[in-house]
């Protein structure tokens, strides 16, 4: 029985990510006639420089996005329950909203005759160039992927039990002690889980460093969708970077979940 319910599963897997990985990969090590070749992934090399900036800025985005979310889900788990669930859908209100209409609404709060600019100007200031910057794009991964940040450690700290808390202080723990060794350990799991679900659509946008970036920082995303779409039509080299991209995103991934598993084993 329990076969015939995972068919549909295994269908789906076969049909949207088994098959594409292997276009990817058959687009990646061939040329345009299907000859294999190693010169696609060999020219990969010759983007590292977008590849360390998505990297940094995807890092920094994802970092921000721990920094804001981790307090926030400690306040917003100490909330009578009641509230919690109101509170919650503000947080997630905007991603009711379209990613392109959340994204151009940026637009038009950080451009030159914007209305932080306005408000800049009206205090007697000079205005500042906000948009068209590194600072707006990492700024546009952190609104919009702040809520997969908040999700998972949320649903975690809220299911640690007050009891444990009160048994740590009575054994002598202060408050930091209480947040570095009960309550940072407990909630791990939620926090590798959000950095995975942050991290990974960031380091691969492409429509915030265009329409915040202005197209002066082009990121992994924007290459690959040039080498698809773009005047520089080329398939196999935007699959090759495609496969590169995944490799690294394995990667850092594994290393993670390294720092997981060692946490898992000092907790038992």
């Amino acid at each position: 029985m329990k076969r015939i319910i995972s068919v549909p599963y295994l269908i789906w897997m076969a049909v949207f990510t088994v098959v594409p990985l292997i276009m990817v990969a058959y687009f990646a090590f061939t040329d345009s006639e299907g000859r294999f070749t190693l010169i696609n992934v060999a020219n990969v090399s010759r983007y590292t420089n977008i590849f360390i900036r998505s990297i940094g800025f995807a890092a920094v985005a994802t970092v921000i996005c721990l920094i804001i979310a981790y307090p926030l889900c400690y306040i917003l788990s100490k909330l009578d329950r009641k509230y919690q669930g109101t509170v919650l859908m503000i947080v997630m209100l905007p991603m009711w909203m379209n990613y392109l209409l959340r994204t151009y609404a940026w637009m038009t709060l950080l451009g030159n005759n914007g209305i932080i600019n306005q408000i800049i100007s009206f205090m007697g200031f000079e205005p500042v160039k906000m948009l068209n910057t590194s600072g707006a794009v990492i700024l546009g991964m952190v609104y919009n992927y702040l809520p997969f940040m908040i999700l998972p450690i949320y649903s975690v700290m809220v299911k640690i039990d007050e009891s444990v808390l009160t048994a740590a202080k009575d054994l002598g723990c202060n408050a930091r002690a209480v947040l570095f060794r009960v309550v940072l350990p407990s909630t791990f799991p939620g926090i590798t889980s959000g950095i995975t679900m942050v991290f990974v659509p960031a380091i691969s946008t492409f429509i915030i460093s265009r329409m915040l970036g202005g197209g002066s920082h082009m990121l992994i995303g924007d290459l690959i969708e040039m080498q698809f779409l773009g005047n520089a039509y080329n398939p196999n080299l935007g699959a090759a970077i495609s496969l590169v991209l995944m490799v690294i995103i394995l990667l850092i991934m594994s290393i993670l979940n390294q720092f997981d598993n060692e946490d898992d084993r000092v907790l038992m």
